[in-house]
């Protein structure tokens, strides 16, 4: 009598990726690994570029962060240049008198309403300073003259701000700025007006 055979053990299914898997097959080369999954070693080359923040010592600045500080020369070249095309401003008006017609245009406002604007007599003013003559320049144009002691005060700080190598920051409060704009504004009502002819240009 014949034996039975024995029953054939059911297949095992092969753990691990597939033949031909570029983790496991060595025919994929070298690279071929997922650089999601590949280790990475402290101070190599990231997937998505850029240096390995696990590396980084407290307050390095890494590669193309910012350069050496500019040279005093080259902090002062903005001032100097401000004040170079006010003073070629000035020149002109001092040379150009404003006084006689034909130099400058007129303002449009004057020329069609007759009415004096905050800058009206500004030219005049600038060319009665330059000369040295305040009480003329006060007379053309009080406003004016304010304004070129103010120019010459904050020049001088960020003069003095930019050899330090520090920004010029005018931080005034909005209070001020509306009590100065009322003020221009009062100034204007005014040397419109025939008691405030003095302020007339």
């Amino acid at each position: 009598m014949d034996p039975t055979p024995a029953p054939t053990p059911p297949a095992v299914p092969p753990v691990g990726p597939p033949p031909g898997h570029p983790v496991t097959d060595p025919a994929g080369g070298a690279g071929t690994r997922d650089p999601m999954t590949q280790a990475q070693a402290p101070g190599g080359p990231r997937p998505g570029g850029g240096p390995d923040p696990r590396t980084w010592s407290a307050g390095a600045v890494p590669a193309g962060g910012p350069g050496p500080a500019p040279s005093p020369a080259r902090r002062v070249a903005a001032p100097l240049a401000v004040l170079a095309g006010v003073a070629a401003a000035f020149a002109y008006v001092g040379t150009v008198d404003p006084n006689e017609p034909g130099h400058y245009p007129v303002c449009p406002l004057l020329r069609f309403t007759g009415i004096y604007c905050p800058g009206c007599g500004g030219l005049r003013s600038a060319h009665a300073f330059i000369h040295g003559d305040i009480g003329t320049a006060l007379g053309a144009n009080a406003v004016a003259v304010v304004g070129y002691a103010v120019f010459a005060v904050v020049w001088v700080m960020w003069l003095i701000r930019a050899v330090q190598g520090r920004p010029l920051r005018i931080g005034l409060p909005t209070g001020w700025w509306w009590v100065m704009g009322g003020a221009l504004v009062i100034f204007s009502v005014v040397r419109n007006l025939p008691f405030g002819s003095a302020l007339a240009p």
